[in-house]
């Protein structure tokens, strides 16, 4: 293929001394109870039951089903794995207050928060990573990832206009029509009743309109993906201060990153121009991203003296294959090679140019 250039400039300066979420899987909480162990408790652990209102499968690997106290904004996460079909119910079994009450069925996960019996919050978070909303109404909801919320009692975050009606040791807080009844209101969609915990094994129930009757026609859809090719640079200018000569300055971190979608990979390089009114010895070290190779003078974590333009560039490193999809990180590292020379008092300055080249 033709050898495409894309190149990005950094300015290097230097100074010598001068003088309510709607689910979008379909899968919701569709149970609470809080009240395991407790002293009259139906169940001896607390559980969250999860349900899938949708049409297809869901798969929850890397998902967790979170808790916070009614007031609180720190969560504690109990991850999921494995999938749940439409229709079907997850258990997800808690921690005990007690030895009071029955067993819950088979749980399909398990987790060690202790859930309050009568107010909080349970979240369904499409990732293990821990929230830290939940002060306000709404905060939650508005929150990336969150799946499905349920603020129960005197919860200050809920779906909707307010919170589900508070459970107890012998009641827990169900969602209308054995989990379908989703119109985004807690107040709305939960009721109390008598805990039934239901996991994967238990009879699938079909929501209403799940399943109706439709009818389809293809169209041909197809686009052309054009070339990608680019450099970016997280410090556009980079400053070394004030320094004396006869010293090395610390080198600055640079991190190059490089996107392209070139089957056959890219090649890397750095020049620059001389600094002026006297040059001065820059240098440039790096390391190689994954599955890409170091050029041989920066082996090692070495700083290698980058050419003075026409010169040729130095040579990073290169790639075979295309870049990640968030684009190949390279963190560089701009210093010298060698003491600041004995050099008139002043400010000298160059520019580093990286430069990208498909192969």
């Amino acid at each position: 293929m033709p050898r495409t250039l894309l190149v990005v400039v950094l300015a290097a300066l230097f100074l010598v001394p001068s003088a309510a979420v709607a689910s979008t899987s379909g899968v919701v909480v569709s149970q609470v109870y809080g009240g395991g162990g407790n002293s009259g408790a139906t169940f001896r652990n607390d559980f969250v039951e999860l349900f899938n209102a949708g049409a297809s499968s869901a798969d929850l690997s890397g998902w967790s089903v979170q808790y916070a106290t009614s007031a609180g904004t720190s969560w504690q996460t109990t991850p999921l794995s494995g999938s749940i079909g439409p229709g079907q119910y997850f258990l997800v079994q808690l921690a005990s207050g007690g030895a009071v009450g029955a067993a819950l069925p088979a749980p399909d996960a398990t987790g060690t928060s202790n859930l309050a019996a009568g107010s909080g919050k349970i979240a369904l978070v499409g990732s293990a990573t821990a929230l830290t909303c939940g002060a306000t109404a709404g905060s939650c909801s508005a929150t990336p990832g969150v799946e499905d919320l349920v603020g129960y009692g005197d919860a200050t975050d809920f779906e909707g206009t307010g919170t589900a009606t508070a459970p107890s040791s012998t009641l827990s807080a169900t969602r209308g029509d054995a989990g379908c009844a989703d119109t985004g209101d807690n107040a709305n969609d939960f009721a109390t009743a008598t805990p039934d915990p239901r996991n994967s094994a238990s009879t699938a129930h079909v929501c209403s309109g799940t399943s109706s009757p439709s009818a389809s026609g293809p169209a041909h859809v197809d686009v052309d993906v054009g070339s990608v090719l680019s450099v970016s640079l997280d410090r556009p200018s980079l400053s070394f201060g004030t320094a004396a000569a006869g010293t090395t300055p610390a080198a600055l971190p640079e991190n190059v990153t490089v996107s392209s979608n070139n089957a056959t990979g890219y090649s890397l390089t750095v020049a620059r121009t001389v600094f002026s009114p006297h040059d001065l010895p820059l240098a440039v070290g790096a390391t190689a991203p994954a599955g890409a190779t170091l050029a041989p003078p920066l082996a090692g974590g070495a700083l290698a003296p980058i050419p003075v333009s026409p010169a040729a560039a130095l040579a990073i490193g290169t790639k075979d294959t295309a870049s990640a999809g968030t684009g190949d990180a390279w963190p560089t590292r701009i210093g010298f090679s060698a003491p600041i020379p004995l050099v008139a008092s002043g400010r000298y300055s160059a520019t580093v140019t990286y430069t990208v080249i498909a192969r």
